[in-house]
């Protein structure tokens, strides 16, 4: 950049050159750049005599670029135009940078909405967006920038962060723990009115691992309300529909919030968990790599990992 600046004298001269040699006029170069005409000529003058040759013929109504000049202009005015291209590709890419989470509904409604406040009085400049879907996609076909799985944290093309462990329970409103009476044993839970979340696209545990965990029989009689989203399991049960699966990291805000409560002490971990998964191909973006952070600083590991 020093002999750069050495044989140009300085950036700025390059600028009204360029104005110059394309407008073929120091006045309309000077209307355009909101300079003075003697002030375009004074910066065209220091520039010759920076590179040590002139770069326009000045006749008495016209100027024309010297072969030095077009020479210099063809390289200047290239520069300038890939200098701009680059510029608005950042501006754009600037503007619509947005991080995408992908999770569950049941996710979005009961983990994440109710932490956005934090996240936007922390990071108000990102523009985070949740995106609701009832399976698990490719996140670069997607063109998502995270997403939460349930596994065991390993997934081709995709570095993961373990959220917390699968823990599971069974929950229900306390008006159906009113109206069936204290539940003592899973022998008795098994006869009483049970939700199911039927999954079309990945796998849950059901109620028939959740039984045989504890080492009790289980036949699902094909009866109970059975719904294929745990937003809409978890609704019911808040309903006072029956008693669903609970999985703590989901149920933890609503049984604080007093619209469903723990049936019975019974609690299993399994060997999977939920994990917050992005693209090992490529580098995530600053706001991408702060929502990530973000989201682990609120993990639950606990013992179990």
């Amino acid at each position: 950049m020093r002999e750069l600046l050495r044989h140009v004298g300085s950036v700025h001269n390059l600028v009204i050159f360029e104005a110059v040699a394309r407008l073929s006029s120091f006045s309309r170069a000077a209307t355009e750049l909101g300079l003075t005409q003697p002030a375009v000529s004074q910066a065209i003058r220091r520039l010759e005599s920076a590179i040590g040759t002139r770069l326009f013929h000045r006749n008495h109504r016209a100027i024309a670029l010297t072969d030095s000049g077009n020479r210099l202009y063809a390289d200047v005015a290239d520069g300038f135009s890939r200098i701009l291209a680059t510029a608005r590709q950042i501006g754009r890419a600037a503007q619509s940078e947005h991080v995408t989470l992908l999770v569950s509904t049941a996710f979005a409604t009961w983990w994440m909405v109710p932490r956005l406040a934090e996240f936007r009085a922390l990071h108000p400049a990102v523009d985070l967006r949740l995106e609701t879907l009832d399976k698990d996609v490719e996140i670069a076909a997607e063109a998502t920038s995270l997403a939460i799985r349930r596994g065991d944290g390993t997934w081709s093309g995709y570095q993961s962060a373990l959220l917390t462990p699968e823990r599971i329970t069974a929950v229900a409103s306390p008006s159906f723990l009113q109206r069936h009476g204290p539940i003592r044993d899973l022998k008795t839970l098994a006869t009483l009115p049970l939700i199911y979340l039927d999954e079309p696209h990945r796998y849950r545990p059901s109620w028939r691992e959740f039984f045989e965990h504890f080492g009790v029989p289980f036949r699902d009689r094909g009866d109970g309300l059975r719904l294929n989203d745990y937003a809409l399991v978890l609704q019911a049960a808040m309903a006072g529909e029956g008693i669903a699966i609970g999985w703590q990291h989901i149920c933890e805000r609503p049984i604080a919030q007093g619209v469903l409560t723990s049936v019975g002490h019974w609690t299993y971990t399994s060997s999977a968990g939920f994990y917050l998964v992005w693209s090992s191909a490529t580098a995530l973006t600053p706001a991408t790599a702060l929502v990530r952070d973000w989201i682990l600083g609120h993990r639950d590991i606990g013992d179990d990992a």
